[in-house]
């Protein structure tokens, strides 16, 4: 089943009337330069010297944090490790994702994500939303 694409907009609203979590995908570089207020950082992919590399313990870190059923917004930079990462999610058994388009940047200006609209957003994780948090309390 393909899982549902909504608006910046939308997540946001979600997040503050239903209790969804945003599930930020994106490097930890890339989510400290800025994401949505209140965002977990698990990231799919870690930016190294060598270039790209998977995070082999993407599933494992989110399956610690979330119960399957958890509401879960997932974002990236434009939305496409967002879908990515929605498929390992909803394969690994996990019911209740959105994914949110144009991510946070936004594939374009004609296109803009979370950021370019103005939606509240951080530099800062909350506590425990770290991805060095998160994957600390997963060992």
């Amino acid at each position: 089943m393909a899982v549902k694409r909504i608006s910046p907009e939308q997540a946001l609203e979600l997040m503050q009337s239903q209790g969804y979590c945003y599930l930020d995908v994106r490097s930890v570089p890339e989510f400290s330069q800025g994401h949505p207020a209140g965002a977990y950082n698990v990231p799919l992919i870690h930016m190294g010297p060598a270039g790209n590399q998977p995070n082999a313990r993407f599933l494992t870190v989110v399956e610690k944090r979330f119960p399957k059923d958890a509401p879960l917004v997932v974002g990236c930079r434009t939305s496409a490790r967002a879908q990515h990462a929605a498929a390992i999610l909803e394969q690994a058994g996990f019911t209740n994702l959105l994914i949110q388009q144009a991510g946070f940047v936004g594939p374009s200006p004609m296109d803009p994500g979370w950021g370019p609209k103005g939606l509240p957003s951080s530099r800062e994780a909350d506590s425990g939303r770290s991805w060095v948090e998160l994957s600390s309390e997963a060992e």
